[in-house]
């Protein structure tokens, strides 16, 4: 699709749902074999319901699940990835989201384990100019209607190591970010999913809520 196209296609949907103060997010599927389903049932639901609830969103209940090179993507002010395993984008799919996070989307991704080492050489075909640089403490991100002072929660333990926060910034506008040895897709789920404590639950449902809300305040 045509860059200027997609970016006009954006702004027009932007502006209905500024209209119609009802968003709708979406779940990204993608190739290369990984499990971009992993928490498909209830993770966004349930943040979905979160976020209407304690910060008066009206996102739509039902999330989306769009391919990362469909024009449909330009309908979605947030999207989120997710996965344990590989992931590809072909030339297409990597201009589409190119064009739609300089257009204004925005985009979370949630390394459920074993993730990162195909998504970063993805994503710099989307960026070959950009890094995923780590997200200060002090980042607004981290300081929405819950203040997270030391960072992200540790939601699941893979590699006995922090978690981490790490963004894509263009022209000054953080339009991508990346949650690493967190899980918080994971510690969104329904309790019975994964075993999580409550208190790991309401952290991830927080963190959850700020990334939203910093995306659309954005």
């Amino acid at each position: 699709m045509n860059k200027v196209l997609s970016i006009l296609l954006f702004l027009i949907s932007s502006t209905v749902y500024s209209q119609n103060s009802n968003y709708q997010i979406a779940l990204l599927k993608y190739n290369g074999g990984g499990d971009w389903y992993a928490n498909l049932e209830t993770s966004l639901p349930n943040l979905i319901s979160y976020c209407n609830k304690n910060l008066e969103t009206n996102i739509n209940k039902e999330q989306a699940i769009i391919d990362i090179g469909s024009s449909e993507i330009f309908n979605y002010p947030f999207t989120h990835i997710t996965g344990h395993g590989n992931i590809i984008l072909n030339g297409d799919e990597t201009e589409n989201l190119r064009n739609y996070l300089i257009g204004g989307g925005f985009l979370h991704i949630s390394d459920n384990y074993g993730m990162d080492k195909f998504l970063r050489p993805q994503m710099k075909k989307v960026f070959p100019e950009l890094e995923f640089v780590e997200i200060p403490y002090s980042h607004p991100i981290y300081h929405q209607k819950y203040n997270f002072n030391n960072g992200l929660p540790k939601i699941h333990e893979h590699d006995d190591k922090p978690p981490q926060g790490f963004g894509l910034i263009y022209e000054g506008r953080l339009v991508c970010f990346y949650d690493v040895e967190c899980d918080l897709g994971d510690g969104w789920e329904d309790q019975e999913v994964h075993n999580d404590s409550e208190e790991n639950r309401i952290k991830a449902l927080k963190m959850g809520a700020n990334i939203i809300q910093y995306a659309f305040s954005e």
